[in-house]
């Protein structure tokens, strides 16, 4: 399975079924609910050859509730870091840095 079909499965797994990858703007969203998209890699190197190559996704939790469970699971799993919190339109939204 491509890492990003594993990612899509653990972030469905963690209490949501509201999953989405890069939704275009027309997309009507139904909350709470995690969107994520690919942002950044990190290539590592070993005698000028890549040898490892670490996708970077943020990863956004969206509910009118600031206090939802799912942002505990996200902020536990490995490789991830808390980046910033907003409030746009009357929903909370946590956003986070995952390499996966």
């Amino acid at each position: 399975m491509a890492p990003r079909l594993e990612l899509q499965t653990l972030l469905e797994s963690l209490g949501t079924p509201n999953v989405y990858f890069q939704p275009p703007a027309s997309l009507v969203m139904e909350y709470p609910c995690i969107v994520y998209q690919r942002d950044n890699a990190i290539t590592a190197f070993a005698d000028n050859d890549p040898y490892r190559f670490t996708q970077r996704y943020q990863v956004t939790i969206i509910d009118r509730n600031p206090d939802n469970s799912i942002i505990s699971k996200v902020a536990a799993l490995p490789m991830c870091l808390f980046n910033r919190y907003f409030a746009a339109n009357n929903l909370n939204h946590d956003v986070f840095v995952l390499y996966f």
